[in-house]
């Protein structure tokens, strides 16, 4: 019987009635998860709108073609912090979303207090440099984006002209603004991350990073009604309120994400683990009418979101296909189906033969229904990573665990080429994850320890050659080769999820399964891979803008309808926006 209690205000779930971590931690079902309710994006904003964040326009000084400076200024219960937006004049060739690109047209930084000139003058001195740049230590995310170029410029053109942009141009990529990359906890000499561990605004996992992005879509939906009547006049338009929430910001993630997930385990654990918690205390609830209803409109939504994705990765179209033909089957006559079950653990289970996509698609819209028991969940992100083995364990303590938990691992055979394909490295000019064919390709000698799978096999095959009572601490001292992988292996056997099941040098492996687990966490919507090594994704689509933030759902974001964009008063520029240049301030 699954048990869930209150505890300190928080609801506790029993360990035993979470799902199994052969379950959860599969490769190919985290590379299906979509957003949920404690996704980082929706935690933000839950936590802007009750704590009554404010933001401002601290300068605006940009020229008649859209290049110069920008600053808004965030106020929390706490403290003051500013977004720092340089926009550049770059070529057309320039424009790269690659680590290797030296230009974009948007640089910025999310900075810890107030600005005056000296850090100013810095600034800019630096942050469009990026990596290259000697940063200033206040600045505590460093990130850039380039243009959707197509969409930006359509947007800005028809909003000059007196209309609104074309949905279906808008639909091709749901952003005007993609990140390439976005920095923080003491990279290349900016704010180390360690001070926040007190701060309430920024102490839990990656607020800081999702904050300066949802900032900077604010300022990509100001730029464009910027230009728009910078180009147009008087016969210039704003941009309707509906597609402004309807576009977000634009990620380009490749290699470089996946090493994350395998060098924090402890940490993916926790997202994991916390994230099974609020779907458990979301399964033990009896189904009722109430709950029926929403979660149908929320199908709905879900299959109309997928049915408006665009993506020329074919197997991607082929999933999203998929998930619109199973769900739609599962909500027809959906009333009659439930009434089977008695509460949404079964209903969950009667599913495992749909595919992974739409199986985390349901979990999703259940964890929408109880707002009250999920949220509860949504600080339990952050862990500590040590790894260790206990004192006095022996040899077949160790194996047990391996047994127990590793046999996705143990039951490969790494004797077989298929299963070692794959060497991953950094690439000496700019530290860059890539993937090499063993055998094939250079760059071996520079292999990262990622190879979990065979590190854990490799250990277990030497446990079970050495004496099962011998200390463990005689073993690893005769065989110190294996001390980090027996540490790993007994501190992650003995968390509620582990290691994500997935060996990452096996031929057909694919790393944009690891990329979307953490972009998920993240908050990410309309995966679009461009490989089997990097993705296409957006943040904050759907979202409330700013200024009327709240704490409702807006899981799957659809695009407007025509119908729903009524002629409105949209000649005025946004309040937020002046002119004030540096001079002035």
């Amino acid at each position: 019987m699954n048990q869930v209690h209150i505890q300190n205000g928080r609801l506790d779930v029993a360990t035993q009635s979470l799902r199994s971590p052969d379950v959860v931690m599969n490769a190919k079902r985290v590379g299906a998860m979509h957003q949920t309710r404690i996704s980082f994006v929706r935690t933000l904003l839950r936590k802007i709108d009750r704590e009554k964040w404010t933001l401002d326009t601290y300068l605006w000084d940009l020229d008649d073609e859209g290049f110069g400076q920008v600053i808004y200024r965030l106020q929390t219960p706490e403290h003051v912090y500013n977004l720092v937006v340089f926009c550049n004049e770059i070529a057309d060739e320039e424009r790269n979303d690659r680590v290797i690109a030296q230009k974009w047209d948007v640089t910025f930084g999310l900075v810890y207090g107030e600005i005056g000139e000296e850090l100013l003058d810095n600034l800019k001195a630096n942050v469009p440099l990026q990596e290259a740049g000697r940063n200033s230590n206040m600045v505590m995310v460093l990130a850039r984006a380039n243009k959707s170029v197509r969409v930006f410029e359509h947007t800005v053109d028809a909003l000059a002209s007196g209309r609104q942009p074309d949905l279906d141009i808008l639909a091709q990529v749901g952003y005007i603004l993609r990140t390439t990359a976005v920095y923080g906890n003491g990279k290349f000499g900016i704010y180390d991350f360690k001070p926040l561990d007190h701060s309430e605004d920024f102490k839990q996992s990656f607020r800081a990073q999702m904050c300066a992005v949802y900032l900077l879509r604010e300022f990509s939906l100001d730029w464009v009604d910027y230009l728009a009547k910078k180009r147009g006049g008087d016969k210039a338009v704003t941009l309707h309120p509906q597609i402004k929430r309807y576009l977000g910001i634009g990620n380009a993630t490749g290699l470089g994400m996946a090493p994350y997930l395998i060098n924090h385990p402890c940490i993916v654990d926790q997202w994991l683990t916390s994230r099974e918690k609020a779907l458990q205390a979301t399964l033990e609830c009896a189904i009722e009418l109430k709950k029926v209803e929403h979660f149908s409109t929320l199908l709905a939504r879900a299959i109309q979101h997928f049915t408006e994705i665009v993506t020329i990765n074919e197997p991607q179209d082929q999933l999203n296909a998929t998930v619109v033909e199973e769900l739609s089957s599962l909500q027809s006559n959906l009333n009659d189906k439930l009434q089977k079950y008695d509460r949404w653990e079964d209903f969950l289970q009667a599913q495992s033969h749909l595919s992974f996509e739409s199986q985390e698609v349901i979990i999703s819209c259940l964890m929408e229904l109880y707002p009250e028991r999920v949220d509860s969940f949504e600080e339990e992100v952050n862990a500590d990573e040590t790894l260790s083995l206990p004192k006095g364990k022996m040899v077949r303590d160790l194996i047990e665990v391996l047994e127990a938990r590793y046999q996705w691992a143990i039951n490969i055979d790494f004797s077989q080429p298929e299963n070692k394909y794959w060497f991953w490295y950094r690439s000496i000019d700019k530290e860059e994850p890539r993937m090499g064919v063993r055998g094939q390709e250079p760059g071996d000698d520079r292999e990262l320890f990622l190879d979990i799978a065979r590190q854990a096999s490799t250990l277990y095959l030497a446990l079970k050659q050495a004496n099962p009572n011998q200390l463990l601490s005689e073993f690893i001292l005769k065989q110190p080769k294996y001390r980090s992988i027996a540490r790993r292996v007994w501190t992650l056997g003995h968390k509620k999820m582990g290691d994500i099941q997935m060996n990452v040098l096996q031929k057909d492996t694919l790393p944009i399964r690891l990329l979307r687990c953490k972009l998920s966490m993240f908050g990410a919507t309309k995966f679009d891979p461009r490989s089997d090594r990097w993705v296409r994704v957006t943040l904050f689509q759907g979202a409330p803008l700013f200024s009327e933030v709240h704490s409702d759902e807006w899981l799957f974001p659809l695009l407007p309808k025509a119908d729903e964009l009524a002629d409105l008063p949209l000649k005025s520029v946004p309040s937020r926006l002046s002119s004030r240049t540096r001079e002035e301030i």
